[in-house]
């Protein structure tokens, strides 16, 4: 028996040693999966996806695809497959832009796609020979992504876990909780701006433009998406011992990304100098003075994206004019910009009132202060015509293309414009000169005198080009309509004489500006010089 069991001991030990080892793979295998599972490649990038169909949804394969960064730099180039779909793979979180082109189509444009990590974004572009439009459609997680939704829809099955779904996406600073959730300051993102004129009077450039003594401009938010904006021009007219003062107020709400109406509200009231006024109007007062100009004025301004590349401003403006009667005008106006893969094409028609703002470039964070500014001082422009008060007022109608060339920037630009009420200004007129028919100017010795009808056209084109990233030089050449007595049209003894010998014509104009911003001081420059004949 001894011997037996000397015998089996080992055995019994290369049995166990053999059953351990089964056991310990046996263990061992089922945790193999999950570091298989977790070694598989965790999505960080992005992907986008889309499909190119014309208006009646027939796919078009061979359309060119171009992908650009944000800062409009090439990345990718496809072209679609026989069933219309492309796709761009391995995408770094940003933004981006596509433009889709095939011949026979105008191409399509769009801009600030976004593109999220483990996200494949899907559009959807259809080519039209008028129109072409590119749409969002998706945005759906990647297989292996690191951020998906799952996570919602486990928090939402268990009631236990819902509270989790009532926090914050982001959390408040400790010094802004307020209760139990951060309350929305009342005043928020608040700028202003305030201009001093040294000068003796006020001056009156030649657009137009007034310039009183002290001008103010401050916006503000109210409670986040709402916006209001003050601007005032308040000093002392010329030869005028009574102050005059200009106020406007505007308030706008943004309800969507590109979607902000604005209304404001304009008021003047500037007092005519008494100097030049009494000895040229031939109806004063009982007791000597000039009535004061006042004005008033309602006006709304809207945006509206109709396509990825065509984008429209709009509004209309209704103005009351007050001196020595009551006068009521109506100016809408329009602006259709499309755009192109390196610039754009942009019809303005206004009617009635200037728009000079319509021409302000909107990437200054001053550029909505510096237009109520601009706005506010451009004056109506009033003149008498039989002892009965007009306002001048014009249609225009502008047609221009800008391109980029690298840092070279292109623009071409035609324009029809038609004047009634047209101003002409008289340089010191003599004493009892056209009584009736002479309107004092508001801040000079001169007096304006009302010419009829201008009917003109002219062009414009002009080079601008980037020195460095802070300086602009910008040469600007074009033709401009102007007033000019005919040659055998010297003398003239009444008001109508002077109408009938005006006649329009032309002159060539050369301008030369440069601009630029000094990054450390934040100083602005800009200086310009026009040569015409």
């Amino acid at each position: 028996m001894r011997s037996t069991q000397a015998g089996r001991q080992p055995g019994s030990r290369w049995w166990r040693v053999l059953s351990c080892s089964t056991v310990c793979l046996f263990l061992a295998g089922p945790a193999v999966t999950p570091v298989a599972s977790a070694a598989s490649a965790i999505q960080f990038s992005g992907e986008l996806t889309g499909m190119v169909t014309d208006s009646a949804g027939k796919p078009q394969p061979g359309a060119i695809v171009l992908l650009f960064n944000k800062q409009d730099r090439l990345l990718q180039r496809s072209s679609t497959d026989p069933g219309g779909g492309f796709g761009f793979a391995d995408l770094l979180p940003d933004l981006y832009s596509v433009h889709v082109s095939l011949s026979s189509f105008v191409p399509a444009i769009k801009d600030r796609i976004q593109i999220k990590p483990g996200m494949r974004s899907a559009i959807e572009v259809n080519l039209s020979k008028v129109f072409s439009s590119v749409q969002f459609v998706s945005m759906t997680p990647l297989p292996g992504a690191l951020m998906n939704d799952s996570w919602k829809w486990a928090l939402r099955a268990d009631s236990a876990t819902r509270s989790v779904l009532r926090l914050l996406p982001q959390e408040p600073a400790s010094d802004a909780i307020s209760g139990p959730a951060q309350r929305v300051a009342l005043f928020s993102d608040s700028r202003g701006l305030v201009k001093f004129s040294a000068a003796d009077g006020s001056n009156l450039s030649s657009d137009g433009q007034a310039d009183l003594g002290t001008q103010f401009a401050f916006e503000t938010s109210l409670y986040g998406a709402n916006r209001l904006q003050v601007a005032g021009d308040f000093g002392y007219a010329s030869g005028s011992a009574l102050p005059s003062a200009a106020l406007r107020t505007s308030y706008s709400r943004e309800f969507a990304p590109g979607v902000k109406p604005e209304i404001s509200v304009t008021m003047r009231q500037l007092f005519i100098p008494m100097r030049v006024g009494q000895s040229l109007i031939g109806t004063p007062q009982a007791d000597g003075s000039l009535p004061a100009l006042r004005t008033i004025g309602m006006s709304f301004d809207d945006k509206a994206q109709i396509s990825d590349s065509l984008r429209m401003e709009y509004g209309f403006a209704f103005d009351n004019v007050n001196f020595l009667e009551s006068m009521h005008y109506f100016s809408p106006y329009g602006k259709l910009i499309y755009s192109l893969p390196h610039g754009h094409v942009d019809f303005t028609w206004t009617s009635g009132n200037q728009r000079p703002e319509l021409g302000m470039a909107g990437a200054d964070p001053g550029a909505d202060l510096q237009r109520d500014l601009t706005t506010l001082s451009l004056l109506p422009r009033v003149t008498l015509m039989n002892d009965h008060a007009r306002v001048q007022r014009g249609e225009d109608f502008e047609l221009g293309v800008s391109q980029r060339f690298g840092s070279r920037e292109y623009r071409l630009s035609g324009y029809r414009e038609r004047v009634s009420n047209t101003t002409l200004t008289v340089a010191n007129p003599e004493a009892g000169l056209f009584p009736g028919d002479l309107m004092p100017d508001l801040f000079s010795n001169s007096a304006l005198f009302n010419i009829g009808k201008f009917d003109t056209y002219g062009y414009t084109a002009s080079v601008t080009q980037d020195l460095g990233d802070n300086y602009k030089v910008t040469v600007i050449y074009g033709s401009l309509g102007v007033l000019a007595p005919r040659p055998d049209g010297n003398a003239f003894n009444t008001a109508d004489d002077l109408r009938r010998i005006m006649e329009v014509g032309h002159r060539g104009s050369l301008t030369l500006r440069l601009s630029g911003n000094v990054k450390a001081t934040g100083t602005k420059l800009m200086a310009s010089y026009q040569w015409t004949d």
